[in-house]
């Protein structure tokens, strides 16, 4: 299965809270309306990612920093089209793209812990620039 990864739009809105509100480790709210993930993406451009396969949105993550330290939120890969690389390349994208803007160190941040995510998130990261950070569930 080939897939790309490219920058995510305010278009791919609806499309990505789909697959938000299909996953178990998402918890939503109102930060994640239409609008605020507008002013996430116009602030932090170039950071957060989407994956295409089969000409439909796959997979997506949010991407930001505060000047020191990066935050990768909502990631998220469609079930049927996981375990083929597609998290990892999300996730070495957007922290190549903090990287570019001298952001070195990011946190990987989950809501709610899952098996799944979990795992997937101490596999992610060999080099060391991304620490899993584990939040309590609204």
């Amino acid at each position: 299965m080939s897939f790309t990864v490219r920058q995510m739009e305010i278009g791919d809105y609806e499309t990505i809270y789909g697959l938000w509100e299909k996953s178990e480790a998402i918890i939503l709210s109102n930060a994640d309306s239409r609008e605020r993930i507008q002013k996430l993406l116009e602030r932090n451009v170039g950071l957060s990612n989407v994956a295409i396969a089969d000409d439909r949105v796959v997979g997506a993550v949010l991407c930001s920093h505060d000047g020191r330290i990066g935050y990768l939120t909502h990631l998220v890969v469609d079930k049927e089209y996981r375990r083929m690389g597609i998290g990892r390349q999300l996730v070495g994208r957007s922290v190549y793209a903090l990287m570019g803007q001298g952001v070195s160190e990011c946190l990987l941040l989950m809501m709610k812990e899952t098996k799944v995510a979990v795992n997937f998130c101490r596999s992610v990261d060999p080099a060391g620039r991304v620490s899993l950070v584990m939040m309590a569930p609204r």
